[in-house]
């Protein structure tokens, strides 16, 4: 039997030039870095890092990035910026689209909204006013906006404040190339809530607001508003059917860039809408990027959910557990990806209010709140709970902690944030769905049981190398089996409150997924953690670091992995103090490599070493984790890949 050989490398980024300040407030030295070490996945985003209507929180942006995000959208509102024709207040926007910039997130605005001078019943006063000063809605560079066009001269107003070399850029001596480059016009025009002028006013609004961008920025990205598909009105395929007659369409791109479409509650989902939208293309001869803008399961157990209704299905409706949350998200990213979506947006980093108003709070409770006809339950969308001084459900017993769901996400970013990628292949066989991937050298299948039982997935191995990656931490290499197959236990799915799902599926969400990287003949390379840069004001570790991990070979004795462990470490503790580890495992202990997170920033590495203590000093105030990694010397390393904390403190 041949040998699994699998090479584990640490990748240490330093640092490069110092890059310019472009926050237009004042902020803290360490958050003006440009660190080069987070994934920043190009096809992962949240919805809500932050917003113009927050204050900043620079630890929002952290923790997006910690998760290996790329992205972050948010909306424009037009009646805030222009409250009056004319006079523009781009204030908050310019602290906020600075601060996407400073933590170099790329920014997805959707412009929305309309202020009290430009209603015009439920449409938008002068849409159907030509879009230039000539008279004609024909862009020529240089042209003038007619100011008759409200809408227009909005959006050529925000995409010139906001594109790279723009009004801001300039001000603030922003580089080249620093700036917002995608734009959504309106969110879920299909959707009453959004838009009550009928689809021939979007398209209207679509094709203005495309033009305006373009004469503002011609190398703008231009997204058709993300559509809920709530109905079965396709209208991504009535605006075509309004546009084809057209004589300029072709000349100007369809007036759109991309189309975007939203997903929740059912993973399958965001691939059928997927699909829906290209197959919408196909059927003109389009061939155009499919951004999904929101995808997203509130969770009913955990607060402020409804956590009294695991037996009441009505307050569960269209809810998941927590460990559901999870799930969906990679199995609808994976559905997405597979069905060809270009970019995946997960809603949204934090509870924050969902959709209740501003100030909605009370206290953890099990449902007695909810018998005076109170508000008793909110939405927990958030991949984070909120924090103490939220504006909204500020009580969480475990204020700012991430979910479970927050660990899917990082596990995506791993594995498919750095490279690129494309799908090869989608199986649904005895109730198990595998969805395969493919890059250089490489296969990655997704894997997930449908059944309220557990089960097995067995399919043909391509080589004799892969690599189990779990969301429990149980992350090891694995062997093809005698006959040449991959034989993983899957666990059970869970039932939910998701009626409107295909009869196929006892439950919306699958059970938990797993991800095995298979590699060719040869050695494979797992992700390697993201690595944060040594803050100006964090002090040097006892002991350099010189990681030398080589080849790890499993022995025929022993092949499963170390258990780590950590001494407990009181609250508090003095600026200098010692950190104790070990591991239990059938063979000797070959080397440590412990790890360390400053203030709930990016983990780095601190120590190499056969020792199991090692003093660390610290800054007062900070808080500090630490996690081990140990490898035996039959050469297996311990399955805790994905870092989380084995033991915190903090320095007084």
């Amino acid at each position: 039997m041949k040998r699994v050989i699998v090479i584990f490398g640490l990748l240490l980024m330093m640092i490069g030039a110092v890059q310019a300040q472009l926050s237009p407030v004042p902020t803290t030295d360490a958050s003006t870095i440009f660190d080069q070490t987070y994934i920043r996945s190009p096809q992962l985003g949240i919805t809500f890092v932050s917003s113009a209507q927050a204050p900043q929180d620079d630890t929002r942006y952290r923790n997006a990035l910690s998760l290996g995000a790329g992205r972050n959208r948010w909306p424009l509102y037009w009646p805030t910026v222009e409250p009056q024709p004319g006079q523009f207040n781009w204030a908050d926007y310019d602290r906020l689209v600075s601060d996407d910039m400073r933590f170099r997130m790329q920014s997805l605005a959707v412009l929305l909204g309309r202020p009290g001078f430009a209603q015009d019943g439920d449409s938008i006063t002068g849409l159907n006013e030509p879009i230039f000063a000539d008279g004609s809605d024909f862009p020529e560079p240089g042209k003038a906006l007619n100011p008759n066009n409200p809408w227009a001269t909005f959006v050529y107003a925000a995409v010139d404040r906001y594109r790279p070399g723009g009004v801001l850029a300039r001000e603030l001596g922003w580089p080249a190339g620093i700036g917002i480059k995608t734009w959504e016009m309106w969110n879920e025009p299909d959707l009453e809530q959004f838009w009550h002028a009928g689809v021939r006013a979007y398209a209207r609004l679509l094709k203005v607001g495309y033009l305006a961008a373009k004469q503002a920025d011609p190398t703008a990205t231009v997204i058709f508003g993300g559509l809920l598909y709530s109905t079965d009105s396709n209208w991504l395929a009535r605006v075509l059917d309004i546009y084809i007659d057209d004589p300029n369409v072709e000349a100007n791109n369809w007036y759109m860039d991309a189309v975007a479409v939203h997903n929740y509650s059912y993973p399958w989902r965001s691939g059928w809408l997927t699909l829906v939208a290209r197959e919408t293309f196909d059927a003109y001869d389009i061939d155009k990027p499919i951004w999904v803008t929101e995808s997203g399961v509130s969770v009913w157990d955990d607060y402020p959910g409804p956590v009294w209704a695991a037996t009441d299905e009505d307050a569960r409706f269209k809810r998941a557990t927590q460990q559901q949350q999870a799930w969906f998200i990679i199995q609808s990213t994976a559905y997405a990806w597979y069905e060809g979506a270009s970019v995946v947006f997960f809603h949204q980093l934090y509870d924050d209010c969902g959709d209740q108003a501003a100030g909605t709070n009370f206290a953890p409770h099990t449902g007695e709140l909810c018998l005076n006809g109170d508000t008793c339950a909110g939405d927990a969308y958030g991949l984070f709970r909120n924090p103490i001084d939220a504006a909204c459900y500020s009580q969480h017993p475990q204020p700012n902690t991430p979910r479970p769901a927050a660990t899917a996400f990082r596990l995506l970013a791993d594995i498919f944030g750095r490279e690129p990628f494309q799908p090869e292949d989608i199986v649904r066989s005895n109730d198990v769905t595998r969805i395969t991937f493919s890059r250089p050298g490489e296969l990655i299948h997704v894997i997930w049981n449908h059944r309220l039982e557990s089960n097995a997935a067995v399919f043909p191995a391509s080589g004799s190398t892969a690599l189990l990656y779990t969301l429990d931490g149980d992350n090891r290499p694995i062997r093809p089996d005698s006959e040449g197959d991959f034989r993983v236990n899957l666990a059970a799915a869970q039932e939910d409150a998701y009626p409107q799902r295909e009869a196929r599926d006892p439950s919306a969400i699958g059970g938990p997924p797993i991800i095995i990287v298979e590699a060719a003949e040869g050695e494979l390379l797992p992700p390697t953690p993201t690595l944060a840069p040594t803050p100006t004001d964090t002090p040097s570790p006892s002991s350099p670091l010189n990681p030398t991990p080589g080849p790890l070979i499993p022995a025929d004795g022993d092949t499963e992995p170390p258990v780590t462990f950590m001494s407990p470490l009181p609250e508090t503790s003095l600026p200098s103090f010692q950190v104790n580890w070990g591991a239990n495992d059938d063979s000797p202990i070959e080397r440590y490599l412990i790890w360390v997170q400053v203030d709930g920033g990016e983990w780095k590495p601190w120590l190499e070493t056969r020792e199991t203590s090692g003093v660390y000093s610290g800054q007062s105030g900070s808080y500090y984790a630490f996690a081990a990694w140990a490898l035996d010397a039959a050469g297996n390393w311990s399955g805790n890949l994905n870092l989380t904390p084995q033991v915190i403190t903090r320095v007084e």
